[in-house]
């Protein structure tokens, strides 16, 4: 009987916990439990640097119109286990600039997904941004997590051109994925595995390395070049 094809054995991996919602913190910021009363007004106002809303285009739910909208919504979302939303503070300010959230955390799988990003002006294009990141996929993968996900509407060319800079494999699109705002979304879907971990981590740590960057702030070596090498062609 000709033998069929299988998938490698995992014999030794055991599912990892879920992620407690404790602080991460780094060198430029710390990521810790989104919270109304602690970080909502700080999060509008940084929003408002946005005018145009561009930051809410391919999220399912913004712009917030008044601080007390941007309240309710938090209310709402804070404290829930599956998305679980984390503020993004800069310590050079102590201020709340930015939003990210792991959702469809599936331990029996030993997948997490990284989304609801919102990143104000004021986190944008700044190395805390990266680090926020950084400190997300190194929780999961240290968590014993096999699958770290990214995923967006396809039209979205600023969060697919994100997601490769931090070491994302794109692995395709999923058409007609979804419906939100009342228009279509097709979804790219990016990921990294454990196995890519220990290099994406090197390329990472040596991009946040203060020597990487000049006396003006800007970097000596991109990020996109020290993950380049670690993207794979999926098929």
């Amino acid at each position: 009987m000709q033998q069929q094809p299988i998938g490698f054995p995992v014999d030794k991996w055991s599912p990892p916990p879920r992620p407690s919602a404790d602080v991460m913190a780094g060198r430029l910021c710390r990521l810790e439990p989104l919270a109304a009363e602690l970080h909502s007004a700080d999060l509008f106002a940084a929003s408002q640097l946005d005018p145009e809303g561009r930051n809410w285009t391919y999220l399912p739910y913004g712009p917030f119109a008044t601080p007390a909208d941007y309240h309710t919504w938090v209310e709402g979302v804070a404290g829930a286990g599956d998305p679980m939303f984390f503020a993004i503070i800069d310590l050079a300010t102590g201020k709340a600039v930015g939003v990210a959230s792991y959702l469809r955390i599936k331990p029996q799988q030993g997948s997490i997904e990284v989304g609801h990003i919102h990143l104000s002006p004021l986190l944008q294009r700044k190395p805390a941004a990266t680090e926020a990141m950084y400190l997300m996929m190194k929780l999961a993968f240290d968590l014993g997590y096999r699958r770290y996900e990214w995923k967006c509407d396809a039209l979205n060319a600023v969060s697919r051109k994100a997601a490769l800079r931090l070491g994302l494999s794109f692995e395709g699109i999923f058409r007609q994925a979804t419906v939100y705002k009342q228009r279509n979304r097709d979804t790219a879907w990016y990921a990294a595995i454990d196995q890519e971990w220990s290099e994406l981590e090197k390329a990472f740590t040596s991009w946040l390395n203060p020597s990487n960057f000049d006396t003006a702030g800007h970097q000596r070596v991109s990020l996109s070049s020290l993950t380049a090498a670690i993207l794979k062609s999926v098929s």
